[in-house]
């Protein structure tokens, strides 16, 4: 498995480097979103660790760029002050994020967890194969395709895990927590924004008009269903 590090700390990079090359990944170093362009332009990259901070060009603007042409599982290092700034890149596309200074543990969890979920939407293996529809949504799990009045929507790894759940459950009404230890496959602990982000991605992907929407809908202080449509 190849991976992009991307961080202007050359120390912080080079320290990743050897706790994942010891769980046996390939890894390619970058030290700015520019870089990490062009590593991704060069290599076959499995999955990106993306600082967001970083001179030239920042982590989030790469990511942006990155998700204009590849799902790849992307989980983003930021300082505990950047707040703001982590939930900007998940909006842009991150699938998870880490927050400096980061456990070495809980890096290669993460990282461990994000190429399981990649490497199944991936795979020929065929698993209880079904094709799920619901109005003009139809998700097909043999080819991991969904669509959406025949068009195919461009979700992430962990947003057709989602869409995959709510669909698979229609009516049903998910908390974050219960999102979250689903699809992350892991105890939730303040993971509200996580989620929330998820979904709102999802839904400007899935819904004509966000403000009324027709699939995903949000229960105030409950969770999230999917209706049944005809």
């Amino acid at each position: 498995m190849n991976i992009l590090v991307c961080d202007d700390d050359k120390e912080i990079v080079e320290a990743i480097t050897i706790y994942l090359q010891q769980e046996g990944y390939t890894i390619f170093p970058a030290y700015n979103g520019r870089e990490a362009l062009e590593v991704m332009r060069n290599q076959e990259i499995q999955l990106v660790i993306m600082d967001i901070m970083m001179p030239v060009m920042d982590g989030t603007h790469a990511v942006m760029t990155i998700r204009k042409t590849s799902n790849v599982p992307v989980i983003m290092l930021s300082a505990k002050s950047e707040d703001m700034d982590k939930i900007l890149g998940l909006n842009v596309g991150a699938d998870d994020y880490v927050t400096k200074p980061f456990n070495p543990l809980e890096l290669i969890a993460r990282v461990k967890s994000q190429l399981r979920r990649y490497t199944r939407l991936g795979s020929m293996v065929e698993e209880n194969s079904h094709v799920l529809v619901n109005g003009d949504l139809v998700l097909d799990d043999d080819k991991k395709l969904v669509t959406l009045a025949g068009e195919p929507l461009k979700l992430t790894p962990t947003e057709y895990k989602i869409v995959h759940l709510l669909m698979s459950n229609l009516g049903m009404v998910f908390s974050s927590s219960v999102i979250y230890e689903k699809i992350w496959q892991e105890d939730a602990y303040a993971t509200e924004n996580i989620v929330s982000v998820h979904i709102r991605r999802i839904r400007e992907k899935l819904e004509i008009d966000t403000k009324n929407p027709r699939y995903i809908k949000v229960m105030w202080g409950v969770g999230y269903r999917m209706d049944k449509l005809d």
